[in-house]
């Protein structure tokens, strides 16, 4: 079982890949490992001329095809997810995210953004063909604080996160998405709190 985590800021050390890399940490104490794949992984001139048929392009729909579940971590940068991961996503096949689970993950400089996630993201996630997506883990820059290399990271989003993140590791081992378990009304019902 694969767990493929992309991350989608350029930076390396970034709220949101923190965010990500806390989540991976949670899955290792459940026994589920998993992968990372940033922006950095993919030549920058294959992302900016959407070079669909590099060498690069196909290592990563292979490794999206051999994952069960993704988490996708963003910054939200004016109202929408960074247009880095755009980049990436844009390399996929059209229906690559077709039966796996997709967690989002994004953070913002304010809670004005808080659906970004909606509005922007899941729509794309849902054109890849993704149906399975859950409720997604929004957090603002005063919540997710990196200083001089550690992480501090607020109460309310820690336990958010966790409880996504023990949500999709339950659905990981216990749920084939071939016997027709049908997540995707989870985002439907899910609230977002800062």
């Amino acid at each position: 079982m694969t767990i493929l985590m992309l991350a989608g800021s350029p930076s390396q050390h970034s709220r949101s890949t923190a965010l990500l890399r806390y989540a991976a940490q949670r899955l290792a104490a459940r026994g589920l490992s998993g992968n990372e794949l940033g922006l950095r992984d993919v030549p920058a001139v294959d992302l900016i001329e959407g070079n669909f048929n590099g060498a690069a392009a196909g290592a990563l729909r292979k490794r999206v095809s051999d994952a069960q579940a993704l988490l996708i971590a963003t910054p939200v940068y004016k109202a929408s997810f960074s247009g880095g991961l755009k980049a990436i996503l844009d390399l996929l096949d059209e229906k690559s995210l077709a039966d796996k689970i997709v967690l989002p993950i994004a953070t913002g400089g304010s809670a004005a953004h808080l659906l970004a996630l909606e509005y922007s993201l899941k729509p794309v996630l849902s054109a890849l063909g993704a149906r399975h997506i859950l409720a997604g883990v929004y957090a603002t820059d005063r919540q997710v604080v990196l200083h001089q290399g550690h992480v501090t990271i607020d109460d309310d989003v820690r336990e958010r996160l966790d409880s996504a993140v023990d949500r999709l590791a339950r659905h990981v081992a216990t749920a084939p998405l071939s016997q027709g378990y049908d997540l995707g009304y989870l985002a439907l019902n899910a609230r977002f709190s800062i």
